[in-house]
């Protein structure tokens, strides 16, 4: 532990921690889309088929990380910011931090999710932890994001959930369908994250698009907190400490006092 926490985790050039995620689109016209692809000058074909590195300049040059501000970008080595690629009927892109997919996803969403839609975002896959400057991943992210692995997660996520609004409904007062709430947030804001998950995007509450990708980017920074102070040896920091800590930080900088 003490050689771990004398150990900075692995950051990308942008700042972010290390964190690899995928995120997973529907294709509704291949063909049209890779016109649309190739038509962009922020991306680059690779040597693979239907492949494309995403680089930062062009469309997406005004992109902002807030980790990034002691960065000094080199006009004729643009960062690569991540790797798309088509395959049967899914577009996918691969990134190395939260903070990219967040960013991704509305951009990609801009170019090609309005008017008549090409893709649509279906869900993204990520991993629950930040790594050692000399760790590298076991395997390619194709082994690590299983499908029914991760589909079973989210299955039982939900399969709880319905438990519990079934459980709120019956309760015999409104304070018993309070407490049941308040222990099942509790109990889910404690357990252990799996190492890879599954984050399905629900387009079907019709909220707003930049509603939508709010709870995308809640979602994903709770974890990354959670990873690292973890990391830093905090390892009962959970989700709880997560919703605590950003109270406080808001309300506190403000001096307010939330009790009164």
């Amino acid at each position: 532990m003490l050689d771990r926490l004398q150990k900075p985790f692995l950051k990308v050039d942008t700042g972010e921690a290390y964190q690899p995620i995928r995120l997973n689109y529907e294709v509704f016209n291949k063909e049209e889309l890779i016109q649309a692809l190739n038509k962009l000058t922020c991306l680059h074909k690779n040597t693979a088929p239907n492949s494309w590195d995403w680089h930062w300049k062009e469309e997406c040059a005004d992109l902002h990380f807030d980790s990034s501000d002691t960065f000094i970008r080199n006009p004729d080595r643009p960062v690569r910011l991540g790797t798309l690629s088509i395959q049967q009927d899914r577009f996918y892109i691969n990134l190395p931090s939260f903070k990219r997919a967040c960013i991704a996803a509305a951009f990609f969403h801009e170019h090609f999710s309005v008017g008549s839609p090409l893709i649509r975002i279906h869900c993204a896959d990520f991993i629950n932890k930040v790594f050692s400057l000399d760790e590298r991943l076991p395997r390619g992210l194709n082994d690590i994001f299983k499908d029914e692995e991760l589909e079973a997660v989210l299955k039982q996520r939900a399969d709880d959930y319905k438990r519990v609004q079934e459980l709120c409904e019956n309760a015999e007062s409104a304070e018993e369908a309070t407490a049941i709430l308040k222990e099942y947030t509790l109990a889910e804001a404690r357990k252990r994250f799996p190492y890879a998950e599954r984050y399905a995007f629900d387009w079907e509450q019709k909220a707003s698009v930049e509603g939508v990708f709010l709870n995308f980017y809640v979602y994903l920074r709770g974890r990354e907190m959670v990873a690292i102070k973890r990391w830093a040896g905090e390892m009962n920091y959970t989700l709880v400490n997560v919703a605590d800590d950003v109270v406080h930080q808001i309300f506190g900088a403000m001096d307010i006092d939330i009790i009164e």
